[in-house]
């Protein structure tokens, strides 16, 4: 059974049993229960309110800076929702994060928040509701408005909200300002602890780390050599046949030049092991209609042989190639595939998976949708894509080059290519999308990929010389607002192009740092702090922006019925209290149709026959 079914299982046990007491008697007067959902009430802590209100001036300053932010976020919280709704029903399939348990925030079964952090998650959820309903009672008594009560609420045993019930007819009493600002108030809080949470995180936390040397290892491909030798996650490789290596780079250097059977130094954050490698060069990766013919899913394929030559390494592969356009090419794909092939004469090249119309290839006469292998440019040799960039990054714009590529009829052609300028380098451009590797394939001789420590640090506000311009989203931290939406889009990493999602310096991820300085004396501690810091900031602007939806009964729909009382009592309308309702139920309405096509809009359209 999936985890899902699990939760959902426990959170009927719960209600059943949570019911069965109330309908008993057996629970207390403060705790109410409806359904999974338990509140708890109390009155204390009206009196610390009441001392905290006084300086009356200075929080009502604050709540009318909120109020005017928040009205900001209603409007972008409102488009963001309906133009999410439009491109989750234009979409094909549905993204990650538009599956239904990644709108939960329940660890472990939304993908993006993962079981390692729960402790801090749930810290940071809690603090969050209550800071922003603790505002809500503050404003209250600011605004001269009596607290019935205030409490938690439970859904099941997690905490996913907080309450501060005004006093009806004192809230009646208030003028409309007074109700906005009080409304508007938890969303200030949040955002102002966003702030203060963001700042030690981006400041002396962050800056306490530094990336340790190595090669760290987010993932370790099933079936490769590095399995095979009992490099896990986590790993850092530190020493390559006894020298060490300091960067990543530097151990893809060493690993180049190495023999085929390699010794590795690791370093799993308890002490240091040699282990020895014995390479396999592996299919990792295939593009559709590549020449070899072969589709990676679940397994590698191992390529045994070149021209007869057995090869277990990339630089074996080419060797044994050298500048020959054509190779035969053996494996074991036979043994995933029936109908595969062993062995099968082909193209070695960069491929190119698309040809982008009205770009120098396709103008020199290249189809499009028609998958090409180049293999030549002007006579220098392409025999993947770093060969094909490296080229054409020595060319300037203008130029007018010989391509010599093999079509998917293995057919021989050559296109005379006027080369336009390269949108992000410099050098010409093709105009072609490219897939990394040679030939359609994705060759890997070790198995590992690296988890990108120094980026993911430099995101988070700290010093990685330069190491997050290597990422998608690096140019964004230039500025503190930049930092702070990085920070809220690193758990979705994967979506914007990053290699992992960001899930805080837990698990095997802190033995990619090292803490210095002043804070040195906290050791792991630190690493603690800092999933504090991050989950709090991250749960609390995310709480903030919800509650800015114009739906009832969030606070933006709150805010819009005083707006559009507001603006109904400057018009000549007969029945003022309906044009209000009709402005906010609508509202409501769309934004829930709007949540709910977000969710299950391309399940929806599916079930339809539309997509």
């Amino acid at each position: 059974m999936s985890t899902l079914l699990w939760v959902l299982s426990g959170i009927l046990a719960y209600t059943a049993v949570a019911m069965w007491l109330r309908n008993r008697g057996i629970l207390p007067d403060s705790v109410r229960v409806s359904g999974p959902l338990t509140t708890v009430h109390t009155r204390r802590g009206r009196e610390f309110l009441d001392r905290l209100s006084r300086p009356t001036r200075l929080w009502r300053a604050l709540a009318n800076l909120g109020l005017g932010g928040a009205l900001v976020a209603m409007v972008g919280s409102f488009l963001l929702i309906v133009t999410s709704g439009i491109s989750a029903i234009a979409a094909p399939q549905p993204a990650a994060i538009q599956q239904p348990q990644n709108f939960l925030i329940i660890p472990g079964v939304n993908e993006f928040l993962p079981l390692e952090a729960a402790l801090e998650i749930v810290i940071g959820l809690v603090i969050a509701m209550v800071v922003h309903e603790g505002a809500h009672g503050l404003l209250c008594r600011v605004e001269g408005i009596d607290i019935e009560s205030m409490g938690l609420v439970f859904f099941a045993f997690l905490p996913v909200g907080a309450f501060v019930e005004p006093h009806e007819e004192t809230t009646r009493e208030a003028s409309r300002g007074a109700r906005a600002r009080m409304f508007a108030a938890g969303v200030t809080a949040n955002t102002l602890l966003t702030i203060v949470v963001f700042a030690l995180l981006f400041g002396p936390v962050v800056g306490a780390m530094s990336v340790a040397p190595g090669y760290a290892v987010g993932e370790v491909n099933p079936g490769s050599p590095a399995e095979d030798a009992g490099i896990v996650d986590g790993d850092r490789l530190v020493a390559v046949e006894g020298d060490p290596v300091e960067t990543a780079d530097e151990f893809e250097a060493a690993i180049a030049d190495a023999d085929r059977e390699v010794t590795v130094t690791v370093d799993d954050g308890e002490g240091e092991r040699v282990v020895d490698v014995d390479r396999q060069l592996q299919i990792v990766g295939s593009a559709g209609g590549n020449p070899l013919g072969v589709t990676i899913t679940d397994r590698p394929v191992t390529v045994e042989a070149v021209n007869g030559e057995a090869v277990g390494t990339e630089r074996e592969f080419f060797e044994v190639i050298g500048d020959d356009e054509r190779a035969t090419v053996e494996t074991d794909a036979g043994a995933v595939d029936d109908d595969a092939e062993d062995a099968t004469e082909m193209a070695i090249g960069a491929y190119i998976i698309e040809v982008q119309q009205d770009g120098p290839l396709h103008d020199a006469g290249a189809e499009l949708g028609e998958p090409l292998t180049i293999v030549e440019i002007d006579g220098d040799r392409i025999r993947d894509d770093d060969d094909l960039a490296a080229t054409l990054g020595e060319r300037e714009p203008g130029t007018v080059v010989d391509v010599i590529a093999y079509t998917g009829e293995d057919e021989r052609v050559t296109y005379e290519v006027d080369l336009a300028p390269h949108p992000d380098r410099e050098g010409g451009f093709l105009g072609v999308n490219i897939f990394p590797g040679t030939s359609g394939l994705a060759l890997d001789d070790f198995g590992v990929s690296e988890y990108p420590a120094g980026a993911y640090l430099e995101l988070l506000g700290g010093d990685a010389g330069g190491a997050a311009d290597d990422v998608p989203i690096g140019g964004l931290v230039d500025s503190p607002l930049g930092l702070v939406f990085v920070t809220l889009i690193l758990p979705l990493g994967s979506l914007f192009g990053l290699p992992f999602n960001f899930a805080g310096f837990n698990g095997g991820v802190t033995n990619f740092f090292v803490i210095e300085g002043s804070l040195a004396i906290l050791g792991g501690g630190v690493f603690v702090l800092a999933n504090l810091l991050f989950w709090t900031g991250w749960i609390n602007i995310q709480l903030a922006l919800f509650n800015c939806l114009p739906a009832f009964p969030l606070d933006g729909g709150r805010i819009l019925r005083m707006v559009a009382e507001a603006v109904a009592s400057r018009l000549p309308l007969g029945d003022r209290h309906a044009a209000v309702r009709t402005v906010t139920v609508s509202s409501g309405l769309l934004m829930l149709v709007g949540l709910i096509v977000m969710i299950f809009g391309n399940q929806i359209m599916a079930a339809l026959g539309v997509v």
